[in-house]
């Protein structure tokens, strides 16, 4: 069964980092990608940053270019997310997911989903 276990949440200032991880096992295929989506209360599920795994490309939100850095580690089966100068809009439960397949990841259409960690960041 596969699973992504997301971890590092939790609450800071505005302007301050945290750094998100998503580990990912029981398979014995290879993703396609990787990547974070955030979703607030009331609001839509939003993409954040998406990376390929084999040539490590990487794709961001307009709002968090910049500011948010998605990578990998060397055996390509953990995510990370650096998060600097959090804003409070950045608020919200940040899920980690995965695809094996190029067409559903470049409509950032991913199909397996960890359980979220929340980020909470305050004024």
């Amino acid at each position: 069964q596969v699973q992504l276990v997301e971890s590092g949440g939790g609450s800071v200032q505005a302007g301050g980092s945290l750094r998100l991880a998503c580990a990912s096992s029981g398979y014995t295929y290879s993703w396609f990608c990787m990547g974070w989506f955030r979703q607030a209360p009331g609001k839509e599920r939003e993409r954040v940053a998406r990376i390929s795994t084999p040539s490590d490309r990487t794709y961001y939100a307009d709002s968090v270019k910049g500011r948010f850095t998605i990578s990998l580690d060397n055996a390509k089966t953990t995510l990370y997310l650096q998060m600097n100068s959090l804003k409070p809009e950045d608020t919200a439960m940040y899920y980690c997911a995965a695809d094996v397949d190029p067409g559903r990841c470049a409509r950032w259409s991913l199909n397996s989903w960890g359980q979220g960690t929340q980020v909470t960041v305050s004024s």
